[in-house]
């Protein structure tokens, strides 16, 4: 499913609101893309930018005209995308899009626009060079700005835009979706928590810190079910192995999240949702005696690895917690 037909089926909200203000020409200046962790939102945020300059619009982006070819290709000159996903935006990429847009547009279609995806991730003196630019806006400049928690983008910022709010996608549709385009179940269960959209899933299979996360919990529910008086060596070499980027810790720690959120819904009588693992699931839910806390224990660590702690320390930690051994 295209971008296009995501937005149209999934999020019609957002849709319907930027087209009537396309079609009304009461668009506004500044756009904020607000959605949960997994939501397409950079690729929204090209898409909607693809509808102001697309040369077939049909209602909105056509993605098939040359114009949305080259955006597609970073070719289109009055296009700037500045990706926070994994790195501080800084001033100087601020800087630079006011430099480029103080001129006239380059190309014949008149309008500049600029991407900013994770505008929370930003250096104070990159916020405040933003603000300045969003407060003097040119009548052919738009922005798109995306955050995953409108709480952490400064009120400023949100007051300036126009915010367009991505609902939830249930899981077992996306789930379903992915499935009908190939994926294998396993991995559409385990991706579908983390993205909303099934072209996504698709794409991240052979993501080498998801298939490394991956790999590790098969390995953790194998070991913690078959032989539990070696689970910490065995779990220490395989699982750290695998997940010694900070990516595929973040990764290996959101899926045993889900693991042990299953964990917990067997103990009160629930369904899962990792189906592939039933086996491993039901097996653990009988001699693992502290699964609340050890879920606690797990959603709190994953937000300690970006403070350079020693991944494997960490996973140790909460494999002796697991085991009932602390």
């Amino acid at each position: 499913m295209k971008i296009g037909a995501y937005l149209k089926n999934y999020q019609k909200v957002v849709f319907q609101t930027f087209l009537n203000a396309l079609n009304t020409s009461h668009l506004s200046h500044a756009y904020l893309l607000i959605g949960e962790q997994g939501t397409p939102l950079l690729e929204s945020a090209i898409f909607l930018a693809k509808s102001l300059v697309c040369d077939h619009p049909n209602p909105l982006a056509c993605e098939e005209c040359l114009t949305c070819r080259r955006i597609d290709d970073r070719t289109f000159a009055d296009l700037i995308i500045i990706d926070g996903a994994k790195q501080t935006i800084k001033k100087d990429d601020i800087n630079l899009i006011e430099t480029q847009f103080e001129t006239s547009s380059v190309e014949s279609k008149g309008k500049m626009i600029y991407i900013i995806n994770h505008v929370e991730n930003m250096t104070l003196e990159a916020i405040n060079a933003l603000l300045k630019f969003l407060e003097e806006p040119a009548n052919n400049i738009y922005a798109f700005l995306t955050a995953e928690n409108e709480s952490r983008v400064l009120p400023t910022i949100v007051s300036r835009s126009q915010t367009l709010h991505f609902k939830s996608i249930d899981k077992q549709e996306m789930k379903k979706e992915a499935i009908n385009l190939g994926v294998e179940v396993k991995d559409a269960e385990l991706l579908c928590n983390f993205y909303n959209n099934a072209e996504l899933i698709k794409q991240k299979i052979d993501d080498k810190d998801y298939q490394n996360a991956k790999k590790s919990i098969d390995n953790t529910l194998d070991i913690l079910s078959n032989n539990k008086n070696i689970a910490i060596p065995k779990l220490h070499s395989l699982v750290f192995l695998n997940v010694k980027s900070k990516e595929a810790a973040r990764l290996y720690l959101d899926m045993l999240t889900i693991v042990f959120q299953d964990l917990v819904n067997l103990s009160i009588g629930g369904n899962i949702f990792l189906t592939s693992y039933e086996d491993n699931l039901k097996t653990l839910s009988k001699h693992l005696k502290q699964i609340n806390s050890s879920l606690l224990l797990i959603m709190t660590s994953r937000g300690q690895i970006d403070m350079n702690i020693n991944i494997g320390l960490l996973l140790d930690h909460i494999f002796q917690n697991i085991l009932g051994d602390d």
